[in-house]
């Protein structure tokens, strides 16, 4: 009888374990961001959070200057797709003016090198600020 009870434990404990194996959604490595404009498609965790964090430092704001909380949830997510913020919209546009000027003045070749390796970018007239100094 031990025995049994030893069987139905294992038994329910293999069957919860492949449920919730079963349930998960399977991570997609590729393109698994969201609404992304300027950045490329296939940008990788590492390369998100270096552009983030780089662009974050170059103008002393937080994630929260462009982007919004997720609503209703608990503890607090970030809703990084959502375009509710006009920051974000001229983060956007500032994004793609650098990329303009790195490829006409600077020969940098492509979007994604002139993210990766750009000879202009924020800091260069925003000096740590989010909105640059008004003698430029």
């Amino acid at each position: 009888m031990q025995s049994y009870k030893k069987i139905y434990v294992l038994l329910a404990l293999l069957v919860y374990l492949f449920t919730g194996v079963a349930s998960t959604k399977p991570h997609d490595d590729e393109g698994h961001f969201t609404n992304l404009k300027v950045l490329p498609k296939k940008t990788s965790d590492e390369e998100m959070d270096r552009i983030m964090h780089g662009i974050s430092k170059q103008l002393g704001v937080g994630c929260l200057y462009c982007h919004v909380p997720k609503k209703g949830v608990f503890p607090p997510d970030m809703d990084f797709a959502s375009d509710e913020k006009p920051e974000k919209r001229v983060a956007r546009e500032m994004m793609k003016m650098t990329i303009k000027i790195n490829e006409k003045y600077f020969g940098v070749k492509g979007n994604l090198q002139a993210i990766r390796k750009p000879v202009v970018r924020c800091r260069t007239c925003h000096h740590g600020h989010p909105l640059p100094p008004p003698n430029q």
